[in-house]
């Protein structure tokens, strides 16, 4: 059959990426010895020379498809990437994952188990001959208890749930092996206020709540103790962080902001 896709394009125009976006599948992803089953929504691209008209987009699908039936570790993505140079015949390309990760908790006092969602992203990209690129995206829940709040209240004090974003690029993709998603979780969990539970009985309710009082933070204190933390992990060569508090005393929300760069990514 002809391959119009293969067929010569004078226009001169190198594409930088093109590919497949908004593929759903399911993927076991592997995060130290435990492994769960996600459905990831999945942009996989590559580059195109100026002189071709198309790529082989199903080449991208059967790529995909085959590494559905394997436990996916962050490690293997540059394997995806690799596979996508070859079988493509291209200097470059990239893909991200994007999916719901569960961390298993238990209450404070109950120690009722359940499991509570985190939306995370995996970014990579490869150029033949180079190393992977690879950062992180994690969306982490937490609640935020206003200091200001009490410090001018007789009692009580405004409180609400917030979300910290980060974002986290590697400097050695050879060391990803060693990046475990659930203890990043519980790091930037642990900077807010207090941890937030999907299953809370009574005892756990007043748990939390007098823990979230007794531990009164900004939005810009949560950033703060954010960055600190982050710039004590290993591998680490970059980082922006994003905190939101979604006021309950206010129309608005509070938000801060903070990137660094810690070291060169390896080439």
């Amino acid at each position: 059959m002809t391959d119009v896709q293969n067929r010569h394009d004078g226009r001169g125009i190198k594409i930088f990426r093109t590919g497949v976006t908004e593929v759903c599948l399911p993927f076991l992803i592997a995060d130290g010895e435990k492994v769960q089953q996600v459905v990831a929504k999945i942009r996989f691209t590559v580059a195109l020379v100026d002189n071709l008209r198309g790529t082989h987009m199903s080449r991208l699908m059967e790529i995909l498809t085959d590494w559905t039936q394997a436990e996916l570790k962050i490690s293997d993505v540059e394997k995806i990437l690799l596979d996508a140079l070859e079988k493509l015949s291209t200097d470059f390309a990239a893909i991200t994952f994007a999916f719901k990760f569960f961390t298993e908790k238990f209450s404070p006092v109950s120690q009722k188990n359940s499991l509570s969602a985190v939306d995370c992203v995996w970014d990579a990209e490869l150029e033949r001959g180079g190393r992977m690129k690879f950062t992180l995206g994690l969306t982490v829940p937490f609640t935020s208890l206003c200091p200001c709040s009490k410090e001018i209240s007789d009692f009580g004090a405004h409180n609400q749930r917030s979300l910290c974003k980060v974002r986290l690029t590697f400097a050695d993709a050879e060391k990803l092996s060693d990046v475990s998603i659930e203890k990043l979780v519980r790091l930037i969990e642990s900077q807010g206020s207090a941890e937030i539970f999907p299953l809370l009985k009574r005892e756990d309710e007043k748990f939390v709540t007098e823990a979230a009082y007794q531990n009164p933070k900004f939005v810009e204190d949560i950033l703060r103790d954010t960055v600190l933390a982050l710039r004590r992990v290993e591998n680490l060569a970059a980082f922006a962080v994003e905190c939101e508090n979604f006021e309950s005393i206010h129309a608005h929300n509070a938000f801060a902001s903070h990137e660094e760069i810690l070291s060169e990514v390896s080439s």
